[in-house]
């Protein structure tokens, strides 16, 4: 199936211009290219680039539309961050920021951001020392990067100035949600979140989690 739906598909669906998908042909053939001598995508998942990761990344402009900075945590192979980058390259003060702490993977996404003329930065360093970056941020994402508890917590110092967390999840997200309660009560900092779960477009066992500030209880 990944053989049918190409470039052509992605951009009927998407309405994205001719420079947009040229943006995306870039991070497609330097992801082929690196993944020869490192650790990024199997040559499945590159076959499989424009349905099962381009669209997969893409559906998120739909979901917080008008966002101008974004901050993609665990950036590695570049998604969500990159593909989001190539979309919204035309747009003005966009910018993008992608935090990963692996060396060649860092390497890898600057080199795609340098080639494509993507307006984002590359930040070199665990999650944890990212905090809330140079926020504030209107959306932060991650996909495949760690259960819901975890994603909560690391991006909570964003969460809590005022974005809303965007994040890929599979079908077993029932049970991430129940591990994930008392992350989004908050614990003992005493912000709690609200996620609400939305079907993917690009995949239908797939879901897509938001993750904002739960609004106060002001009748106490």
């Amino acid at each position: 199936m990944s053989q049918v739906y190409g470039p052509a598909e992605f951009q009927r669906d998407l309405g994205v211009s001719r420079e947009t998908m040229e943006r995306l042909e870039i991070h497609r053939r330097l992801l082929g290219e690196w993944s020869e001598r490192m650790n990024l995508v199997g040559p499945r998942e590159l076959e499989a680039y424009w349905p099962r990761h381009a669209l997969d990344c893409a559906q998120l402009l739909r979901l917080a539309p008008g966002a101008k900075r974004w901050a993609d945590l665990g950036s590695g192979a570049g998604f969500p961050g990159l593909v989001v980058a190539c979309l919204l390259a035309q747009e003005p003060e966009v910018s993008v920021h992608l935090v990963e702490s692996t060396g060649k993977k860092a390497a890898f996404l600057q080199a795609v951001v340098d080639q494509a003329g993507l307006p984002a930065k590359i930040f070199r360093q665990r999650i944890e020392d990212f905090g809330a970056g140079e926020g504030p941020y209107h959306v932060v994402t991650a996909r495949a990067l760690a259960p819901l508890p975890r994603l909560i917590a690391y991006a909570k110092p964003i969460l809590d100035r005022g974005a809303q967390g965007l994040f890929h999840k599979g079908a077993d997200i029932d049970a991430e949600l129940a591990a994930a309660t008392n992350a989004l009560q908050g614990g003992a900092s005493g912000v709690s979140y609200r996620a609400d779960v939305l079907e993917s477009l690009s995949d239908p066992r797939g879901r897509i989690v938001r993750i904002s500030k739960a609004p106060r209880d002001r009748s106490a």
